[in-house]
């Protein structure tokens, strides 16, 4: 087997681990809160809100710098240091003895872990780019898997035996994983691929700040909010719509399993058609249907359409980020995509760090049902911002 699959394979595993020791505890946040004393409505939105933006603010600040270390030391340590980072502060969190402990750990999670980031950059780094569609979509499918596991079994695992319990399990698993990266994943020297590499000549870093990448960073900018935007809250629309916290973890770890495994299905089929197709009229047809989805959704009442058309809308757009990024990757140097999934790693934060405030603001002042509203203004921002790409792409060709 070619030593490039072999590592695709090794961090696709390290990574479903990964992700599914994040997914053990921090679903479950908005009640673990509550657990610690936060039961005024307002205030939970707004610790919620506060706890799914703490980590992006400090990644979006330390992304592009693990980035350009990556390329300087290589991508295995920084995959390293975000997994062993990770074990400390997901089982620290088992600890938290009150809100602002967790606020705290949440900070220094953005400081200090990324694993998908930096296994996206191995990747990118260490894979052929005729390939790097599937490639990239199949790692990303990881962090689906991962994140439907990880719900399903920690919402069994707190309503047994507590929240906390959840923390602990999820700092274990992680640990798992760094064992598998530092002994298994080996590292290799990325030969440009001739036949396709849209780059010639001397790398530089003005690669990366072409207007076509640029065009492409908003569009994942967006993207991330679209993904992100309703998700802290489905706990407390569950709560909310059941009128009862009583199994409200065990249905959270059930529609967060769903979204995961329709969207990991997702990355690995839309990908696959990115290595044949154009990639950028993919992306607008998925983003035009995901419209229609989510409208009818916004038109719906009650939990079992809103699961259906919600798992529906993850399975629509579940490769877009993939094809955004493999896309990225082929315009810029293998000697800086490291860099460039930094900046990537940042964009992605910084959409990841605006979702909650507009989702805690939307929540207070209208309710948290019409978030979703704000996801369908914010595909169809999307579509305008892909017809431009697409017809940039034309002028150029």
């Amino acid at each position: 087997m070619e030593r490039w699959k072999l590592n695709l394979y090794i961090l696709w595993i390290s990574q479903v681990i990964s992700l599914t020791s994040f997914g053990f505890g921090l679903p479950f946040i908005p009640f673990f809160i509550q657990e610690l004393g936060v039961t005024d409505p307002d205030q939970l939105k707004i610790y919620t809100g506060v706890l799914t933006a703490a980590p992006a603010v400090t990644m979006a600040i330390m992304s592009p710098i693990w980035g350009i270390l990556s390329d300087r030391f290589g991508q295995k340590l920084m995959i390293q240091r975000a997994m062993l980072a990770a074990v400390a502060i997901i089982g620290g969190m088992g600890f938290a003895g009150n809100v602002w402990h967790l606020v705290l750990l949440r900070f220094l999670q953005g400081l200090f872990t990324g694993t998908i980031t930096a296994s996206s950059a191995f990747v990118a780094v260490n894979t052929p780019n005729h390939k790097l569609s599937y490639a990239l979509g199949f790692l990303s499918s990881s962090t689906f898997v991962g994140y439907s596991l990880g719900p399903l079994l920690g919402g069994k695992v707190a309503e047994k035996f507590g929240y906390r319990m959840s923390f602990f399990v999820g700092g274990v698993l992680m640990l798992i994983g760094f064992i598998i990266v530092t002994f298994f994943l080996k590292g290799e020297k990325k030969k440009e691929d001739t036949r396709t590499s849209v780059i010639r000549g001397k790398s530089s870093y003005s690669d990366i700040f072409g207007v076509g990448i640029l065009m492409l960073l908003l569009m994942l900018f967006l993207q991330r909010i679209i993904r992100t935007v309703f998700n802290p809250f489905i706990p407390l629309f569950i709560q909310e719509t059941t009128h009862t916290i009583v199994g409200a973890a065990s249905t959270t770890g059930y529609i967060n399993g769903l979204i995961g495994f329709v969207t990991a299905l997702s990355a690995i089929l839309i990908s696959r058609l990115g290595d044949k197709y154009d990639k950028k009229r993919l992306i607008l047809i998925m983003l035009i249907i995901g419209s229609i989805d989510v409208l009818i959704l916004n038109l719906t009442t009650g939990l079992v359409p809103f699961v259906i058309f919600y798992t529906a809308l993850f399975f629509i757009i579940g490769g877009i980020e993939p094809l955004i990024t493999s896309t990225t990757a082929e315009m810029t140097h293998p000697d800086r995509r490291g860099t460039l999934f930094g900046i990537q790693g940042l964009v992605g934060s910084l959409g990841w760090m605006v979702s909650p405030v507009m989702g805690t603001y939307v929540s207070i002042a209208f309710g948290i049902k019409q978030i979703l509203w704000v996801v369908l203004g914010f595909i169809l921002l999307n579509v305008g911002v892909a017809i431009i790409v697409r017809k940039q792409n034309k002028i150029i060709r």
